[in-house]
């Protein structure tokens, strides 16, 4: 029987969403008044599964403050409070989309949940809007 456990938690961060290839004019039409240059922030909402076996022993599928801590060490950590295109090195030559987060993020826990688990990471951008990326 495989069940889904997740952990929520947020962080607060600034971005500017551009091509570095394109002109201002071109980024301000896409991007719209997400590539302003003073930045702009958003609270972030991130939930983060973990799909699996029921540790017979434990009754777990994975102990959700190994989950809570992993989450404030690798991702609350580097990002809360930060301008994700200065301060993260993730983001240096990668646009700081909420698809492109949702990724970054999947990929710094990936290593640390069992290979047998399935991780899901859901990254709300604002209450309405939100991504879903589970490594496929």
């Amino acid at each position: 029987m495989r069940v889904k456990v997740s952990r929520k938690a947020h962080f607060n961060a600034a971005h500017k969403l551009y091509n570095r290839n394109w002109t201002s004019e071109k980024n301000e039409e896409v991007f719209g008044k997400c590539s302003s240059p003073n930045y702009h922030g958003h609270n972030y909402e991130l939930i983060v599964s973990v799909t699996g076996e029921i540790d017979p022993e434990t009754g777990f599928v994975m102990d959700i403050k190994i989950l809570k801590d992993l989450i404030a060490d690798k991702i609350e950590a580097l990002f809360d409070h930060k301008n994700l295109n200065l301060d993260v090195p993730d983001f240096k030559g990668l646009n700081p989309t909420a698809e492109n987060i949702a990724v970054v993020i999947w990929n710094k826990l990936r290593p640390f949940i069992k290979k047998e688990h399935d991780l899901e990471v859901t990254l709300y951008e604002t209450a309405r809007n939100f991504v879903t990326y589970s490594g496929t």
